[in-house]
C-alpha cells in the first residue's frame, strides 16, 4: 500500500457499507419512542449498532432554586433503559439488535451533536417535536438536519 492510501484506511470514512452506528435521541416523549422503534428495525436489517441516547438537560435554573435536578434526570434516564430493556426483552428470539444506551449532558441539540461525533454515528434518528414554542425557535431536529453532518430521520 502506498503511504497516501495507508493514512486513508486508517481514517474514519462514513456510508461505505450501510451504517455502522445508528443513533437514536430518546427523552421519553411518545415521537422519541416510536423513533427508538423505527431505528431499532434500521438498526436490525442493516446489522448495525443502535446507539441510544438520552441529553440529561442542565438545568442551572432549577439548580438555583434547590430542586434536585441531577437525580430528577438520572431517573429518567434509568426509566428510558427500562423501558428499553423491556422492549428488547419482548422481541428476544425475534429481532435481535445490538443496542448500547448513553446519557450525555446539555442541551438536546448540543448534546445529540457530541453523541453523534464521539460514536462515529453513521446517521441520526429522532422523534418530531411536540412543543409549539420549536414551531419559532426550531426544533432539535430542524436544526439536526441543517447541520448536514449526518443523514437525519424524523419520525413523527
Amino acid at each position: 500500500m502506498t503511504e497516501q492510501h495507508e493514512e486513508h484506511a486508517q481514517q474514519f470514512e462514513r456510508g461505505t457499507d450501510g451504517p455502522k452506528v445508528i443513533l437514536v435521541g430518546v427523552d421519553g416523549s411518545e415521537s422519541s419512542m416510536r423513533a427508538a422503534a423505527y431505528a431499532g428495525g434500521l438498526a436490525r436489517r442493516q446489522h448495525a449498532l443502535l446507539a441510544v441516547v438520552y441529553v440529561q438537560p442542565v438545568l442551572a435554573a432549577g439548580a438555583a432554586l434547590g430542586a434536585p435536578v441531577m437525580e430528577t434526570t438520572d431517573e429518567i434516564a434509568d426509566d428510558l433503559v427500562a423501558q428499553i430493556r423491556d422492549a428488547a426483552e419482548r422481541v428476544r428470539g425475534i429481532f435481535e439488535v445490538r443496542w448500547e444506551f448513553h446519557t450525555f449532558r446539555g442541551d438536546p441539540y448540543a448534546g445529540l451533536v457530541t453523541a453523534a461525533e464521539e460514536l462515529k454515528a453513521d446517521a441520526v434518528v429522532v422523534g418530531a417535536s411536540e412543543q409549539a414554542g420549536h414551531r419559532i425557535i426550531g426544533s432539535v431536529a430542524v436544526r439536526l438536519v441543517k447541520a448536514g453532518r449526518w443523514p437525519v430521520t424524523v419520525v413523527p
